[in-house]
């Protein structure tokens, strides 16, 4: 796939921003995740071995996130507050099923994002017209980190990297975010998703 075509919107976003912007306060970083309560987007995701998928990205706080993969992959991850499903198109398996807590993905989907917390951010810099932070789980770091990237006036979630437990890294680019969308309770319903796709056996826990 060439990468170039699918990347070429995100950079004109970049040169459309300005040169230097300060860096964006930990409160008010924590403050407007925590005014997300659903939201919808498209995505680019860049995999660790270079390969790349779209899709949309569908958002309910706290605790739930759907990702719809778009054709040819087909692929689909639920976060249900719980745990999180990746369901993949090309098995007849039940879907691989992890607690959320356990993913850094958690950090954003907490009920109550406090990036103030000790030992939750590592890194938190300004980075031309960005704010980078990265923040981990403070009691378990061992189950990987997220490296957020924000855009200000207004402040706004533009990517993340997710580096996971064993050090590979996925990025997160994210269109327009389409905020107070109305989302059903359904769509991240991880038994309702595993019957639809044809697994009645129900998710197997790993």
């Amino acid at each position: 796939m060439r990468i170039a075509p699918l990347l070429a919107p995100i950079a004109a976003l970049m040169m459309a921003l300005p040169a230097q912007a300060e860096k964006l306060p930990l409160s008010e970083l924590s403050r407007y995740l925590n005014s997300l309560t659903t939201a919808q987007a498209e995505f680019t995701q860049v995999n660790a071995d270079g390969t790349i998928a779209t899709g949309t990205i569908k958002i309910s706080r706290p605790g739930k996130v759907r990702f719809e993969y778009a054709p040819p992959d087909k692929s689909l991850v639920l976060a249900d507050g719980q745990q999180v499903a990746i369901f993949d198109p090309k098995s007849n398996q039940p879907p691989e099923v992890y607690p959320l807590n356990r993913t850094p993905l958690s950090v954003i989907l907490a009920p109550n994002v406090n990036l103030g917390q000790a030992r939750m951010v590592v890194a938190h810099r300004e980075d031309g017209a960005t704010t980078k932070v990265t923040a981990q789980d403070p009691q378990h770091p061992e189950y990987g980190k997220i490296e957020m990237v924000f855009t200000a006036n207004p402040t706004e979630l533009r990517q993340w990297v997710i580096t996971d437990d064993s050090g590979s890294q996925t990025t997160m680019i994210l269109g327009e975010l389409n905020k107070g969308v109305r989302l059903s309770s359904r769509q991240f319903d991880i038994n309702e998703a595993t019957e639809r796709r044809g697994n009645p056996s129900g998710a197997a826990n790993r």
